[in-house]
């Protein structure tokens, strides 16, 4: 993708990462007119290997979208569609660039993220806030895990949603070649040298002498003149040195958060799972209660997923997995629903029915949507019986669902595609009140596949790059060496979940299993990676380039048995969660709980009494002067020292 601002920049640069709905809230130096503006938030990496934060508007996210670079054409047969800017965009692309809001990381100094991970605050000066960026679909933990893939972080200790940029220094060098010479910390030094050093600015004369406590609890001293025990010359000197590097120390914290290891990982065995079988019509009458309301919910989705659901019934049960019958509705409330919805979708369809010649020409973006329907219509899967032969009253009904969709979203609209995702549905349930509404279901899933600006498709890929990399990681690296690591040749999986890829029984039962949200989130990306990694000694053995892995792919459609990747993919399912270097990042893609952070307790001063000559019991203030600092309070072990 094209990147630019208003400053000189290179004129190509990378996107590392992108997340669309992102609202501008707040941006010092901007106009009011910038701002509650809808966005693209995206990690950059600049073409010099610097790498920033942009937050990009919409509309110049639109004027881009048709100079595409050349790569991502190669796989995108999806037309392009043309949609009216709102009242606060511009077409000019000029005016668009200006917009942008670039934050280079070498310049970030903190960020923030509150209101239920929904908003990220950015600042670069200590202090201020500059940019307020707000998440709509409540994701910024997303957008976070991938941040701290690029810059070192650490909370601070004021406000847990807080996070400071800390960058590895000289100073904490110093400290840890220190301390790894004496050799005397039973604990990691690297991470006492990030614990002294992330306290010495909040706590500076505490940290001190809890340096010095941890010193003299451990290291051993000569008897000295008068019989006193001395610290060795070696050990002052190392230890004034590392004070001398903590005094120019500004704002370092210790990191709590985990490192990324660049590490090849060994994953567990991966389990033979066997396929269980479908949900008969006994087992789903016997879960319903007398009045037609569906029992353990959970329990019929693991058994539809363990086995799918038998053919007879499945035009009962696909109403509930698509969110048309809610499972705990009775038989009359159903029939009620029923009703209300069949006045809903003729309602919507006599909006369109009913519209002159005259309105459509004055309504070019309508005309544009009905004249793209006509056209897939015409081509979808016209070598099935159902929709075979000229004159087939089963593509008119095609197309009046697809045409009222149209007046339901007409922000979505029609794309190249959904006709592939209601053929099946149609031919299944006949009717085309219930075929509108379970197309309606299944788009709120998929909607995200067709975006203007295919964010959601190019999310869904960069997580099944990231997904391969963890899974099969030496796959992914024959891939990104033959420029298919971005897994654009998964494009057409994706889009229409495999619906060209499998046979129409076969779709229909990988479609009810993925529709039950088992075993994770993003199941449909395991299922890819079940595919590649069948076929990867013929991708690696060959030697395939990018143009060779785009046809092999493409001639797998028809050749793939779902039995065998629906249980190699729930294998895999459990390799990833039995992994004990399971990633944050891996979590949030699958939806798992993210790795609990280990708690550090301050260690809290011990309180001392010195008599020092007053018999009184009351504390003295001592005021012990160390390479330049007046340090009151000391703890007892240093003191012993001082005696």
């Amino acid at each position: 993708m094209s990147c630019s601002s208003v400053e000189d920049l290179p004129e190509q640069c990378k996107d590392l990462f992108t997340q669309d709905g992102v609202l501008l809230k707040a941006s010092l130096g901007r106009p009011i007119s910038d701002l509650n503006s809808i966005g693209m938030l995206c990690i950059v990496q600049n073409m010099d290997g610097s790498k920033c934060i942009e937050w990009r508007p919409n509309d110049l996210i639109t004027i881009d979208s048709d100079t595409q670079d050349q790569e991502w054409a190669v796989v995108n047969t999806i037309g392009r569609r043309q949609r009216t800017l709102s009242g606060n965009m511009t077409s000019d692309y000029e005016a668009a660039r200006a917009r942008i809001i670039r934050i280079p990381l070498d310049e970030l100094k903190s960020f923030k993220v509150s209101r239920n991970n929904q908003q990220m605050q950015f600042s670069t000066k200590q202090g201020v806030w500059q940019n307020t960026c707000y998440f709509q679909h409540g994701n910024a933990e997303i957008f976070l895990s991938y941040l701290k893939n690029h810059v070192k972080t650490a909370k601070t200790r004021h406000d847990r949603n807080t996070y400071v940029v800390v960058e590895p220094n000289a100073e904490c060098q110093v400290l840890n070649k220190s301390f790894a010479e004496l050799d005397i910390f039973t604990e990691n030094t690297t991470d006492v040298v990030w614990n002294l050093v992330s306290n010495f600015k909040q706590r500076p004369y505490e940290t001190t002498m809890e340096a010095f406590s941890k010193l003299t609890d451990i290291v051993y001293y000569g008897e000295g003149v008068n019989g006193k025990r001395e610290m060795s010359d070696e050990v002052a000197d190392l230890l004034t040195k590392s004070m001398s590097a903590l005094e120019d120390t500004t704002s370092i914290t210790r990191s709590e958060e985990y490192e990324v290891i660049n590490v090849k990982p060994t994953l567990p065995p991966r389990p033979s799972i066997p396929r269980g079988t479908p949900l008969s019509t006994e087992k789903w009458d016997g879960l319903q209660d007398p009045e037609g309301r569906i029992t353990e919910v959970e329990g019929v989705k693991q058994l539809i997923f363990r086995g799918g659901v038998a053919h007879s019934i499945r035009h009962s049960v696909w109403k509930y997995l698509l969110d048309y019958y809610p499972w705990k509705m009775t038989k009359t409330e159903l029939k009620s629903l029923h009703k209300k919805r069949t006045e809903e979708y003729f309602s919507m369809k006599l909006q369109w029915r009913s519209m002159t010649e005259g309105q459509e020409l004055r309504f070019s973006e309508y005309r544009d949507r009905k004249s793209l329907v006509e056209k897939d219509v015409n081509r979808t899967d016209r070598t099935h019986p159902f929709f075979a032969g000229d004159n087939n009253p089963n593509l008119i009904v095609l197309q009046d669902i697809l045409m009222t969709y149209v007046m339901y979203n007409f922000d979505l609209g029609y794309v190249q595609g959904m006709s592939d995702i209601l053929a099946p549905l149609l031919l299944l349930l006949g009717n085309e009140v219930d075929s509108f509404w379970c197309f309606v279901g299944f788009m709120e899933k998929i909607s995200s596949n067709f975006d203007m600006d295919q964010a959601g498709m190019k999310q869904q890929l960069l997580n099944l790059q990231q997904l391969m990399a963890f899974i099969t990681p030496d796959l992914a690296k024959h891939l990104a060496s033959k420029d298919s690591g971005n897994m654009y040749f998964c494009f057409r999986w994706l889009l229409v979940w495999f619906k060209r890829e499998f046979s129409h029984r076969d779709i229909m039962r990988l479609w009810e299993v993925l529709w039950t949200g088992l075993p994770c989130a993003n199941f449909h990306l395991l299922i890819c990676v079940a595919i590649l990694d069948a076929e990867k000694d013929v991708l690696i053995s060959k030697d395939y380039g990018f143009t060779e892995v785009l046809k092999h792919v493409n001639d797998l459609s028809m050749c793939l048995d779902v039995d065998i990747i629906l249980s190699t993919a729930e294998g895999i399912y459990h390799q990833i969660v039995s992994s004990p270097h399971l990633s944050d990042q891996i979590r949030l893609i699958l939806g798992l709980p993210l790795a609990p952070k280990p708690e550090v307790p301050e260690p809290e001063p011990e309180p001392t009494t010195f008599s020092n000559g007053n018999d009184s019991g009351e504390t003295e203030e001592v005021t012990l002067e160390y390479n330049g600092h007046e340090i009151s309070v000391v703890t007892k072990t240093v003191w012993a020292l001082l005696a």
